[in-house]
């Protein structure tokens, strides 16, 4: 299959972008979008021109560093996937596809297709540490936990901090991703005994850091590719007062 690509293509974060159209040819529809490019980067350097710096980490939806804007779309068109996991056979011969960086005042364009989200480490680490001493890993069922807590703890620990959620959403909001970081600790007594502190340190941090305001459109639950739900920002705000009124 042969597509047109309009890329976004920026030397850094001091000067404008603009988008580049790039032909891609003979392209499988078995193979990845991250394969696309690499075939495109292939032919670009062959040609002695600028390869397109994209993230690309392990390719097996896990690391969420593949991070970018497909067609509009956080990730691309397929529901629940990350760009990695997405084949061209989601496309259709003849297409042109628009890749660009994920925009947010809080993840600035390094270069082309990759972003600084090092803002979302910052806010992990305002979250700090669990206190309990867990000493060598325990036996499965030494601590018991109720079934609805352990599903909705492992649900929420999917969420990969690729920024998905962040770039979707109208107003850049981060609410999905802390919310998330956030419950999958508060739903299990290990984390409940410093939850107040943590949520009020990691929400701060997250309007420091320069990220919007949640008005529930529910674009950020749409492009999740571990599909978080926003039950989670619910849980956050109700948390976050409790926090609140007891300080």
């Amino acid at each position: 299959m042969n597509v047109t690509l309009r890329v976004w293509r920026q030397k850094n974060s001091n000067v404008s972008g603009t988008l580049q159209t790039i032909e891609a040819k003979d392209i499988s529809p078995d193979c990845s979008f991250l394969e696309m490019l690499d075939q495109v980067n292939d032919k670009l350097e062959s040609d002695g021109q600028e390869p397109i710096a994209f993230e690309h980490d392990c390719r097996e939806g896990i690391c969420g560093s593949c991070a970018m804007m497909i067609n509009g779309i956080a990730h691309g068109p397929q529901k629940g996937t990350t760009t990695c996991q997405l084949h061209m056979r989601s496309f259709s011969d003849g297409d042109t596809i628009f890749i660009e960086p994920f925009r947010a005042k809080a993840f600035p364009v390094v270069k082309d297709l990759v972003v600084d989200r090092s803002s979302m480490d910052r806010i992990i680490q305002a979250g700090g540490y669990v206190s309990v001493s867990t000493g060598s890993a325990p036996d499965g069922n030494a601590i018991p936990i109720n079934k609805h807590d352990a599903d909705e703890a492992f649900s929420s620990a999917a969420c990969i901090g690729c920024g998905a959620c962040v770039a979707q959403c109208k107003n850049a909001s981060a609410n999905l991703f802390v919310s998330a970081k956030i419950s999958h600790l508060h739903h299990l007594p290990q984390g409940r005994i410093e939850s107040n502190n943590r949520v009020l340190a990691m929400t701060h941090k997250m309007d420091e850091e320069g990220f919007g305001a949640c008005t529930n459109t529910g674009d950020c639950e749409a492009v999740c590719p571990k599909e978080i739900k926003m039950t989670n920002i619910s849980k956050m705000n109700l948390d976050f007062f409790k926090a609140l009124f007891k300080a």
